[in-house]
């Protein structure tokens, strides 16, 4: 499956923050040696040769965009509303569960009760929308109001993410 995530970094420059950017997407899907992958594979909206994934599948998005301008201000709602939707959507799940199903039941992960308990929990995957220049996921609304304020020049990018 495919979505669109996206990289807040501080950078002087398009070119220093799509370099960050890439930076941040590498280490998510692994291919830095001392991370993990979150996901399998990124595209960035700056890559022209792929028929399947970034401008190929979603159009055109900006590849890198300060966060106080219009098209940075886009992406961040993107990403904050994408995030908050699926904590929304699993924690509806973990609600369910908890009133219709027995202890052994979630314990055997009826209804995938223990996954939607796994993903309201996530700091990054699938349920994350908005990661840092560290490659942390922003899980909450005063993380990325604090990120905002803090920031001298901030950047956002997006990236077609495969998992």
């Amino acid at each position: 499956m495919h979505m669109v995530i996206y990289a807040l970094v501080e950078a002087s420059t398009h070119d220093d923050a799509l370099a960050t950017g890439k930076s941040i997407f590498d280490r998510l899907v692994g291919a830095d040696p001392y991370a993990g992958a979150v996901f399998d594979y990124y595209v960035t909206f700056d890559e022209e040769d792929t028929s399947v994934a970034g401008k190929a599948r979603w159009g055109e998005l900006p590849t890198a965009a300060p966060a106080d301008s219009d098209d940075g201000q886009d992406l961040l709602e993107r990403g904050w509303e994408a995030t908050k939707e699926e904590f929304e959507r699993n924690l509806d799940r973990v609600t369910e569960a908890i009133e219709e199903l027995s202890d052994e039941e979630i314990m055997h992960d009826e209804d995938l009760a223990r996954h939607a308990f796994h993903q309201v929990g996530a700091y990054d995957g699938p349920t994350i929308f908005l990661y840092t220049e560290h490659g942390t996921g922003i899980r909450h609304r005063g993380q990325l109001d604090r990120l905002l304020e803090e920031s001298e020049v901030l950047w956002i990018l997006p990236a077609d993410v495969h998992f």
